[in-house]
């Protein structure tokens, strides 16, 4: 049921500066993004305001090819109206026959649903996003020093 992703360090944003830091930084390395939304963002900022953030950051880094996720957390109707919204992928954490369920209306709108992600890079609150984001896309850190690893 979970879709699969091409990439494999997914990064964290809690703001536009944090998408604009890490699009930077995957420009300049010349490396696909994965974006995805602060945890249960789907009901904090809703999938508005991060669709306008991710559109605004693509917009200003149209070399880099984003993917993006919207946190539902295991809120079933946050990420149902994700769906419905237009996002394209929506993260669920919830139980797994709801799961199912919400998988059958994603792949209906074109969209995907996941369970689970990769070890990602957390922005909250790291001093420079974008050297953060440059060597954990590059590999050259585990996260460790300049952000923190979500599980």
């Amino acid at each position: 049921m979970t879709a699969t992703l091409p990439h494999h360090r997914p990064i964290r944003i809690h703001s536009l500066t944090d998408a604009e830091a890490a699009c930077a930084a995957a420009a300049d390395l010349g490396v696909p993004l994965l974006l995805v939304s602060a945890p249960g963002a789907a009901a904090s900022a809703g999938a508005g305001w991060f669709a306008a953030v991710v559109r605004h950051a693509a917009a200003r880094h149209p070399s880099v090819a984003i993917a993006a996720v919207l946190d539902g957390a295991d809120r079933p109707g946050d990420a149902l109206a994700a769906l419905a919204s237009g996002i394209e992928a929506v993260l669920f954490t919830g139980r797994a026959d709801v799961a199912e369920r919400l998988a059958d209306i994603a792949g209906q709108r074109g969209a995907r649903l996941l369970t689970a992600l990769p070890v990602a890079l957390d922005l909250r609150g790291v001093p420079d996003p974008r050297r953060a984001c440059r060597e954990w896309l590059g590999g050259q850190d585990d996260g460790q020093v300049a952000g923190h690893v979500t599980e």
